[in-house]
C-alpha cells in the first residue's frame, strides 16, 4: 500500500460537509492546527457564522491549518489567517490528525512529570479545554460547572503509534 504524505495536520480519509466560516479575532491572531477543535461564537458581521477556538463544546474542526508547510510557496500562504476564515468539517468523516491532546489534563497543569495518555481503538472523543480531541473530560476535571462533558463526538478508529507518525486515525460524527 502506498504510503500517506503527511505534510499536514489533518489528513482526510472519507468526507463529511465541509463549510467557508470567518473566525474570530483571537483565533485568527494565535493560528490554528489542521484537526482542531472549533466551537460557534458571536458574529463579526450580519448572517456571518463565527467560530472559535473550543473549550469543549463544538462546530467542527478545523480542516487545515492556519499556516501549514503545505501551503508555503502556493497562492494559499497565510490566506487563513489574513482573510479570518477557516474551513469547517462537521458531519461524518474519518480523519488523521496530530491534533489531539498528548498528556493528561491533571499533568499539564500540575507542574509535575506530563503523563502520556494512551489512546485505544473505539475510545469515545470530546474535545479538550485547549482545543483538541481527548478521550479525558476536562470539564470534569477542572471543576467546570457545565461537567460532565457527554458531547461525544468521534471514536479512535486506530491510535497514534510510531507506525502512524503519532497521527490518530479518527471516526467524527459531529
Amino acid at each position: 500500500m502506498t504510503e500517506l504524505a503527511r505534510s499536514r495536520d489533518c489528513i482526510i480519509l472519507v468526507k463529511g460537509d465541509a463549510y467557508a466560516v470567518a473566525v474570530a479575532d483571537d483565533l485568527s491572531t494565535q493560528g490554528w492546527q489542521g484537526g482542531s477543535a472549533i466551537q460557534w461564537t458571536t458574529p463579526i458581521g450580519p448572517n456571518l457564522p463565527t467560530v472559535k477556538r473550543s473549550d469543549g463544546y463544538y462546530a467542527g474542526f478545523a480542516l487545515w491549518g492556519s499556516d501549514e508547510s503545505s501551503d508555503q510557496y502556493t497562492g494559499m500562504t497565510r490566506q487563513f489567517p489574513t482573510y479570518k476564515f477557516l474551513v469547517l468539517g462537521a458531519g461524518g468523516w474519518l480523519i488523521a490528525t496530530r491534533s489531539y491532546e498528548k498528556y493528561t489534563y491533571l499533568s499539564r497543569i500540575g507542574g509535575g512529570p506530563l503523563v502520556p495518555i494512551t489512546y485505544n481503538a473505539s475510545d469515545r472523543l470530546v474535545f479538550s479545554l485547549r482545543g483538541y480531541w481527548t478521550k479525558e473530560d476536562e470539564w470534569f476535571l477542572s471543576g467546570d460547572p457545565r461537567a460532565p462533558n457527554t458531547y461525544y463526538i468521534g471514536f479512535v478508529a486506530q491510535a497514534p503509534s510510531t507506525v502512524t507518525q503519532d497521527f490518530m486515525s479518527i471516526q467524527v460524527s459531529i
